[in-house]
Order: C-alpha cells, then sequence, then structure tokens
C-alpha cells in the first residue's frame, strides 16, 4: 500500500493523469485513471487538464498520447515496452510500397509508430477499421493496410475487397488457435467465444462476436449472457471480472500473454513520477503530419 499512496500524492503533486492499457497488469490498472485501449486512452487524456502523463502501455501508444497532447509531458514507466508489430514496420517500408501503388490511399493500423502514421492518409483502430475502408471506399478503389495481416483480412472479408497488405501480425493473437478455442467449449459448452479481429481467419471463424478490447467490453457488460470465452491477451479479463462481478470469463488460451505489456510494474510506474524519467517525445513535423491521419479518422467516426 506504501507504494500506491506513494504514485498516489505524486499524480497528485505533479497534475499527472495514469493511464492502463487493458492488456497492463491487474495492479497497474487499479492505480490508473483510465484504463481502456491506446486511442481511447490518448483521447481521454488530451481531455484533461493534465501537465504529465503516465502511459502504462507500449511505446507507440505514449507517442500517439504525446500526439494528441503535444503540450503535455508524456511519460512511459518502462523504455523497452515495445510492440512487436509496430516494429514489422517503418517509414522507410511504407514509402516503398505507396511508391509502388501511387494511386492508392494508405491506412495504417494505430500500433504503428508516430513515423509510420505520418506517413499514412488515415489511422484506424480494430474497433473502426471497417468502418473506415468503407468510408474510403465510396472514394478509391487501392488501400494500403498496415501493418497487421489478420486485421486487413479479417476487415477485407467483412467489406468484400482486397486490399495491398504488409506482413505484420501480433505474435500474441497469433498464438491463440483453434485448439484452444475448442478445449475452452469443451470445459465451458455455453460459453460466447469472443475473439480480436488481430488473430488469425481460423480463429476469428469459430467466434461469436469478434471485436476490440472495447468492443469485448462493452459486449459483456451488456449480454445477457454469463460466461464468455475471451480471444485476445489475458490481462482484459481482470477489468471485465471488475465491471461484472456475477460472470465468468476464461481465457481462451493461458499463455495469450504479452510480455512486453506485463513490463511495467508499481515501481516503474513510482520512478517515473520521482524522476521524471523515460520521456517520450515525437519530432514536431512527425508530430504534425501523424495528427493529421488521426484526425481524420477521429472526424469519419
Amino acid at each position: 500500500m506504501e507504494i500506491i499512496d506513494k504514485i498516489n500524492k505524486l499524480k497528485k503533486e505533479k497534475n499527472a493523469v495514469i493511464l492502463a492499457h487493458n492488456y497492463q497488469l491487474p495492479e497497474i490498472q487499479d492505480i490508473a485513471d483510465f484504463v481502456g485501449d491506446s486511442l481511447g486512452l490518448s483521447i481521454e487524456a488530451a481531455r484533461t487538464n493534465a501537465d504529465i502523463i503516465v502511459f502504462c502501455g507500449v511505446h507507440f501508444m505514449a507517442e500517439t498520447a504525446k500526439i494528441l497532447s503535444p503540450q503535455k509531458k508524456v511519460l512511459l514507466p518502462d523504455k523497452n515496452a515495445g510492440c512487436p508489430m509496430a516494429d514489422m514496420i517503418d517509414a522507410e517500408g511504407l514509402k516503398a510500397v505507396k511508391l509502388a501503388n501511387p494511386e492508392a490511399v494508405s491506412l495504417c493500423y494505430v500500433n504503428t509508430s508516430a513515423a509510420v502514421k505520418a506517413q499514412c492518409d488515415y489511422c484506424c483502430t480494430s474497433a473502426n477499421a471497417v468502418k473506415m475502408v468503407r468510408h474510403i471506399l465510396t472514394e478509391h478503389q487501392d488501400i494500403i493496410f498496415v501493418p497487421d495481416k489478420y486485421l486487413a483480412q479479417y476487415v477485407s472479408a467483412q467489406v468484400g475487397h482486397d486490399f495491398i497488405m504488409w506482413g505484420g501480425y501480433c505474435p500474441t493473437h497469433a498464438g491463440i488457435i483453434p485448439e484452444h478455442i475448442a478445449r475452452a467449449k469443451q470445459l465451458h459448452p455455453g460459453a460466447k467465444v469472443i475473439v480480436h479481429p488481430e488473430c488469425k481467419p481460423e480463429l476469428t471463424t469459430l467466434a461469436d462476436i469478434v471485436t476490440s478490447t472495447e468492443g469485448m467490453c462493452k459486449y459483456v457488460q451488456n449480454s445477457a449472457e454469463t460466461e464468455f470465452i475471451i480471444g485476445t491477451e489475458v490481462g482484459i479479463i481482470h477489468r471485465m471480472k471488475k465491471e461484472n462481478p456475477g460472470k465468468n470469463f476464461y481465457p481462451a488460451s493461458d499463455k495469450a500473454v504479452c510480455p512486453n505489456m506485463k513490463r511495467t510494474s508499481l515501481e516503474k510506474v513510482l520512478w517515473s513520477l520521482e524522476d521524471m524519467t523515460n520521456e517520450i517525445t515525437v519530432p514536431q513535423d512527425i508530430m504534425d503530419k501523424a495528427r493529421l491521419a488521426i484526425e481524420r479518422m477521429i472526424k469519419i467516426t
């Protein structure tokens, strides 16, 4: 409790807001002012009058918070908390694809670096990707979709249109396989299966619901069902249990753990507030260009 008291005292003194992604450790979610998905958290933080944002998540999320709150200081408690999918594409790689497809509109998943977002026409989240694509298709037929090939495949099946795809993926979601769902269904035959669209197509086809982390939380809250098999990173189950005490949640795979999301500890949150370390900065020109892609998305969705 002493460490939590210290964090809360420093947070007040320094006018800080603590954000925790749905995949963070339970104790991190419990001390946060806001728990949610990466873009939602950045938007919430921009609405506050806080001077400092402590983002308990991974690097690209802290960058997005900085893009939407350029006047605030953004801290990432563990500077090595990255995203393997975001690291699978860089600005140079995207530039090459754009050069080879000059007529195409570029759409990047929010799970990308600020430098990649700065190269894109539009940004999207797993929650609004289908809506974004449908909007773009009213004016353009060629879409470069980066970096997640599985999200792209899911959206492609929903809209009936092929994309120019990148080969990136989330190792944690790709590690959930049909056998995991079959085993969970055997143990809990009445449970609804909810799967993240970053999972492989052979998994999303087995799901009752395919949706983003926030979509999952809303669905289980509004559902009359009481048992759910959750096909995403296991960290989200802590929030689900807190928000739905009368319901039961089972991970599709208890090995669906993102090591980067688990790097943040209470000690690291405390140290970041004490020493103001691991500040995330983005060059002004990249920040301005990346903000355009995000703002276009927000306007549409």
